[in-house]
């Protein structure tokens, strides 16, 4: 943790200093688990800033940190540090919160939005945080493994969407990393739903997109299965996602531009006839939230580098008909990627 907030301090100015209010960045600098503090970081001082209620949790996660009751109040707390200008983060802070820093300083200090450069240390994960990660993702296949016996026609999507949760908070998840997927059917023409009361009928198709927390950092997986039988489209457009999500993943390597992955697996479904069925980015970053930086888009001007934790799924959604999505999480190293999902990708037909 002090590494982290050391080399936040590289990016600094010598007149800077930098609030921190989002429960992420919170937890990655400091090691604090709670939503109620803030952190005051500047060249010499180092602030947590919470109420009563934390100070004793304070004191044991955030050992590096001078513990500041928020009694204080924001106008005698920014006497602490010297620093003219306080960064924080824009995309977190409410006009009205802004407001009353600012005339809690003195005329001589600004804030200044500096959202990037706190936030941007995160998309580098170190080898703790990638333990972390692989050990949730374990625990996503194995209650991948555990679902297997529990799919049958006449149960219902939300069933098993809590039997996932149930099983995965058993071995030792903390949370879910977002509402568990199960798209069943026509269903899973949806790349977002979020399981329903639907009935699993004999011939449907089954997507389970879910992840859980461990020790704060998250987890992620897809995988569709065939509920009984399989006709030839459905296995068609298996096997086309099924070579997507390959290509993209034999062609990650440092260096490589986070575009040309989502391309290349997207040149994949469009040559097969299905390019307007695949409609959103090819994955996405993951660490102690689900939604992180870089992301595989069309868009995305960012390079691959070690360190990288990010999912590759591709997908075919045809409204009428279902779905198909398949979704590993991997971490990128120096010669290429580690895979950290282990299911099986081949279609399971239950």
């Amino acid at each position: 943790m002090l590494s982290r907030t050391d080399r936040l301090r590289e990016l600094l100015d010598d007149n800077e200093a930098v609030i921190i209010s989002s429960y992420p960045n919170i937890f990655y600098y400091s090691g604090f688990t709670s939503e109620d503090a803030y952190l005051l970081i500047s060249h010499d001082k180092k602030l947590l800033v919470t109420d009563s209620r934390y100070t004793i949790q304070a004191r044991e996660q955030a050992p590096d940190y001078e513990i500041v009751d928020s009694k204080e109040g924001f106008k005698n707390i920014f006497k602490r540090i010297s620093s003219r200008y306080i960064g924080f983060e824009e995309n977190y802070i409410s006009v009205k919160q802004h407001r009353n820093w600012q005339y809690s300083m003195t005329n001589d200090r600004t804030l200044i939005p500096m959202q990037k450069r706190i936030e941007g240390l995160r998309q580098i994960k170190d080898k703790y945080e990638i333990r972390h990660i692989a050990e949730a993702e374990r625990i996503g296949d194995e209650a991948f493994s555990y679902i297997l016996d529990k799919i049958r026609p006449g149960i219902t999507e939300r069933e098993i969407a809590l039997e996932l949760e149930f099983f995965m908070k058993k071995q030792s998840a903390s949370a879910l990393s977002f509402e568990t997927i199960a798209a069943s059917g026509v269903r899973g023409a949806m790349p977002h739903g979020i399981a329903s009361g639907k009935i699993i009928e004999k011939g449907d198709l089954l997507t389970l997109d879910f992840g859980c927390v461990y020790e704060g950092y998250c987890s992620d997986m897809t995988r569709t299965v065939a509920v009984g039988s399989v006709n030839d489209k459905q296995r068609e457009i298996y096997d086309i996602v099924l070579k997507a999500q390959q290509t993209a993943l034999d062609m990650i390597f440092p260096g490589k531009m986070c575009s040309e992955i989502d391309t290349a697996a997207r040149n994949v479904i469009k040559a097969a006839g299905y390019g307007e069925n695949f409609g959103h980015a090819l994955g996405h970053s993951v660490g102690i939230e689900i939604h992180e930086t870089p992301v595989f888009s069309s868009k995305s001007k960012d390079i691959i580098k070690p360190g990288h934790v990010i999912t590759v799924e591709p997908g075919i959604y045809i409204d009428g008909f279902g779905g198909v999505r398949i979704e590993d999480l991997v971490a990128v190293t120096e010669n290429g990627i580690q895979n950290l999902t282990h299911s099986p990708k081949e279609l399971i037909i239950i």
